[in-house]
C-alpha cells in the first residue's frame, strides 16, 4: 500500500510542471475572453450611441421643420464622424502571432485545422486580402460585422414592414404600372448599367488603370445590385408633405419590388457559368440557364412568402388566440420572421419571400387579430424597421474608414455615377411613354422627373455589395457603391422638397379623401371603375366571396356566396363572426366596386338613387317633407346616419384601416 502511494505520488510531481502550464494558460485564455467581452459590449455601445444620438438630433430637426436632411443621411454623418475618430484616433493593438505557412491546394479550405504541441486548434477563412491591408487595430475589427448580420438581421423587418405597411388601394389602382417598373425597369436598367461600365472597365484596362481581373459578368452584378432603390428619405417627405397619392403609390410600390427583383437578378447572374473554369464568355445555354434561375427562384420565393402567410391565417382563424394577445402577437413575429429564413434554408430568397409573407398577413391574418395584437404588429415592425434601417446607414458611414479592403478608382467612380444616371433614365422615360399609351390616368412628366430624381440607392444596394468583397472586382464596387448611395441620399433626398416645387407637384393632399367616393359625383365613380384593372376586379371579387371567408373572420358568409349544395361545407368553414356580421372588412385593396343594379342611399328624410353607370338622383323619402339642398346632402354624408338599401346588385366596399369600419358606422342593410 505504501508502495503505491509512493508512485502515485511521483506521477503527481511528474506531472506538476504540465498542469502548472495548463492553469496559466487557462488563466490567459479566461483574461482574453473578459477583455474580448468588454470591447465587444464597447463597439455595441458606439452603435447604440449612434442611433440615441439621431434619434435625438431628428426630433430637433422635426421641431424646427428641417427638410433638408432626413434621419438616414443624418446617421451616416454620425457614422463617419465615428469611423474617422475610430481610424485615426483610436489605436486598440492586436494580439496575433504571425505564421507564415505554404502550401499547395486548388482552393482555400473554409476551416483549418493547425496542430500546435499535440493541440489542435481549427481556424475559419475570413477572405483573401493584400499584404498592405493586414488589420493591426483590434477596434477596427470588431466594429466590421459579417454580412450574414445584415441579411438574417436587419433586413428581414425592413422588407417585411414594407409588405405589411403597403397602402393596397394605391398599389393595386397603379399594379400594372409598378410591376413594370419594377420587374423590366430593373432588367433594363441592370443590363444598360451593366454595358455602360464594361466599356469603361475596357477602357482602363486600355489606359491601364486596372489591377486587377474585371468581367463582364461584374459588370452586370454590379448594374443589377446599383439598380435597387431605396427612396425612404424621399418617401418619407412625400408622407410628411401629403404628395399626390398616385406618386407616392408609384414610387414605393417601385422601390418594395425593386429590391426582390435586384436580389434575384444578382444571384442569377452569379449562377451565369458557362463551360470552362473562367471563360466568362457569353453562351446562349449559360444565358437560359440564368434566365431559368431567376423564375425558379423569384416563384419559389413567391410561393414560400404567400404560404407561410397563409398558414398563419389558418392558425389565427381555428385557434383562439386573439384572447392571448401576447401569445398572438409572438406567434406572428415569430412565423413572419421564419419565412425569411425557411427561404434561405430552402434555397431560395428570403427577400422575396418575407415581402410577400408581409403582404399577405396584411391581408388575411391581420383581420383575424385582435385590435391589441393589430396595433402591436404594426408598432413593432415599425420600430424593428426605424431601429433596423438607422443602424445600417450608420454603419455605411463608418465602414467607409473601417473597412480594410477599399479599392477607390476615380475612373471607375465617374463612370458608375454617369451609368446610374442614365441607366435610371432608361427604366423611367421609355417605360411611362409605353406605359402612358394604355393609362386613363397619365402620368405625367412632372411625375417622370421626380420618379427619376428619387430614384435613391440605399440599404438593399449596401448590403448585396458587402456580402462579398473578397475579389478586386468586389471590393472596387463595394467602395463605388458607399459613395452613390452617399450622393443619392444626401444631394437627392435633401433636394426632395426643391425638387417637388420645381415641378408643381401639388401637396397637401388627404390620400382617403382624395380616393373616396363620391355618391354626389357620378363621373369620378364611373373613372374609379374604369380604372381599376380587369384581372383585378375578377380576382378582387373572388377573393372578397371565397378566400376573404375561409381565412378570416371578415367578408360575407360561405352559405352566401357558394352553391346551395355546398351549404354544409360553407357552414363548417365560415366563423361565427361573420354570420354576426362582427368582422367587417377592413381592407385597402381598391376603391368601391360595383357590379350591375342599382343602389339607393337614405340620409334622414333624402334617398340618392344611383345606377350602375354612376348616375344619381336625389328625392325626398317617404314621410319626408320638401326637397334637400346640396349642403344637406354633404352634411348628410359627412355626419349623420344612414341607411343603405341594395336592390339587385352585390357591393363590395372594403374600407381602410384609418377609416371608420361599417360596425362603427351601423348601418341597415336591406337586401
Amino acid at each position: 500500500m505504501n508502495r503505491q502511494k509512493s508512485i502515485a505520488k511521483n506521477l503527481c510531481r511528474a506531472q506538476s510542471p504540465q498542469e502548472t502550464d495548463s492553469a496559466m494558460e487557462n488563466i490567459v485564455t479566461e483574461k482574453k475572453a473578459e477583455e474580448s467581452h468588454r470591447q465587444d459590449s464597447a463597439d455595441l455601445l458606439i452603435f447604440i450611441m449612434l442611433l440615441t444620438l439621431t434619434i435625438l438630433t431628428i426630433w430637433l430637426f422635426k421641431h424646427r421643420r428641417f427638410r433638408f436632411l432626413h434621419e438616414t443621411g443624418l446617421a451616416m454623418i454620425y457614422g463617419l464622424i465615428v469611423g474617422v475618430i475610430l481610424r485615426y484616433g483610436v489605436h486598440v493593438p492586436r494580439d496575433v502571432s504571425n505564421v507564415t505557412m505554404s502550401c499547395h491546394v486548388n482552393a482555400s479550405p473554409a476551416t483549418l485545422l493547425v496542430n500546435v504541441s499535440n493541440r489542435f486548434y481549427e481556424y475559419t477563412l475570413k477572405g483573401e486580402i493584400r499584404g498592405d491591408d493586414v488589420q493591426d487595430n483590434e477596434m477596427l475589427r470588431k466594429v466590421t460585422f459579417d454580412p450574414e448580420v445584415f441579411f438574417n438581421i436587419l433586413l428581414p423587418p425592413i422588407i417585411f414592414h414594407a409588405g405589411y405597411s403597403l397602402k393596397r388601394r394605391h398599389f393595386f389602382r397603379n399594379m400594372g404600372s409598378i410591376l413594370a417598373y419594377a420587374f423590366m425597369g430593373t432588367v433594363v436598367s441592370c443590363f444598360f448599367i451593366g454595358l455602360l461600365m464594361y466599356g469603361c472597365v475596357v477602357l482602363m484596362k486600355y489606359l491601364q488603370q486596372l489591377d486587377g481581373e474585371f468581367f463582364f459578368t461584374d459588370c452586370l452584378f454590379f448594374g443589377a445590385i446599383v439598380s435597387a432603390t431605396d427612396p425612404v428619405t424621399v418617401l418619407a417627405i412625400f408622407n410628411e408633405l401629403q404628395v399626390d397619392v398616385d406618386l407616392y403609390a408609384l414610387l414605393f410600390g417601385e422601390s418594395v419590388l425593386n429590391d426582390a427583383v435586384a436580389l434575384v437578378l444578382s444571384s442569377s447572374i452569379v449562377a451565369y457559368q458557362p463551360e470552362g473554369d473562367n471563360s466568362h464568355t457569353f453562351e446562349v445555354m449559360a444565358m437560359l440557364k440564368s434566365f431559368g434561375v431567376f423564375l425558379g427562384v423569384f416563384s419559389g420565393s413567391f410561393a414560400l412568402g404567400v404560404v407561410t402567410g397563409v398558414v398563419t391565417a389558418l392558425i389565427s382563424f381555428f385557434t383562439k388566440l386573439r384572447d392571448f394577445q401576447l401569445l398572438e402577437t409572438a406567434l406572428f413575429f415569430l412565423m413572419s420572421w421564419s419565412t425569411f429564413l425557411l427561404a434561405e434554408a430552402c434555397g431560395f430568397t428570403g427577400v422575396v419571400a418575407v415581402l410577400f409573407c408581409g403582404i399577405t398577413q396584411a391581408h388575411y391574418t391581420f383581420n383575424n387579430l385582435s385590435p391589441e395584437s393589430q396595433d402591436r404588429t404594426k408598432q413593432l415592425f415599425e420600430l424593428l424597421n426605424f431601429l433596423a434601417e438607422n443602424f445600417i446607414f450608420s454603419y455605411m458611414g463608418l465602414t467607409l474608414f473601417t473597412f480594410h479592403s477599399h479599392v477607390f478608382n476615380p475612373m471607375f467612380i465617374v463612370g458608375a455615377f454617369i451609368a446610374v444616371f442614365l441607366g435610371r433614365a432608361a427604366n423611367i422615360y421609355p417605360l411611362s411613354f409605353l406605359l402612358n399609351l394604355g393609362r386613363r390616368n397619365k402620368i405625367r412628366s412632372n411625375f417622370q422627373h421626380m420618379m427619376m430624381f428619387a430614384g435613391l440607392r440605399g440599404a438593399m444596394t449596401f448590403a448585396l455589395a458587402i456580402r462579398d468583397t473578397a475579389t478586386y472586382a468586389r471590393q472596387m464596387m463595394f467602395s463605388t457603391t458607399l459613395l452613390i448611395v452617399f450622393f443619392t441620399v444626401w444631394v437627392c433626398g435633401g433636394g426632395t422638397t426643391q425638387m417637388l416645387s420645381c415641378q408643381r407637384i401639388r401637396v397637401g393632399v388627404d390620400s382617403d379623401q382624395d380616393n373616396s367616393v363620391s355618391i354626389m359625383d357620378g363621373t369620378e365613380r364611373r373613372s374609379t371603375k374604369q380604372e381599376s384593372a380587369w384581372l383585378f376586379r375578377i380576382w378582387y371579387n373572388f377573393d372578397h366571396n371565397y378566400l376573404k371567408p375561409i381565412l378570416t373572420h371578415s367578408g360575407p358568409p360561405l352559405t352566401a356566396t357558394l352553391p346551395p349544395c355546398c351549404g354544409p361545407l360553407a357552414r363548417f368553414l365560415t366563423s361565427p363572426q361573420a354570420f354576426e356580421n362582427e368582422g367587417p372588412l377592413k381592407d385597402d385593396d381598391s376603391d368601391l366596386i360595383l357590379t350591375d343594379g342599382e343602389i339607393n342611399l337614405s340620409y334622414g328624410d333624402i334617398t340618392v338613387s344611383t345606377d350602375a353607370t354612376g348616375a344619381h338622383s336625389a328625392f325626398p323619402s317617404a314621410g319626408g317633407a320638401g326637397a334637400a339642398t346640396s349642403d344637406d346632402l354633404d352634411k348628410e354624408l359627412a355626419y349623420g346616419d344612414h341607411e343603405l338599401v341594395m336592390r339587385g346588385t352585390r357591393l363590395v366596399l372594403p374600407m381602410d384601416d384609418s377609416e371608420p369600419s361599417i360596425t362603427e358606422l351601423q348601418p341597415h342593410i336591406r337586401m
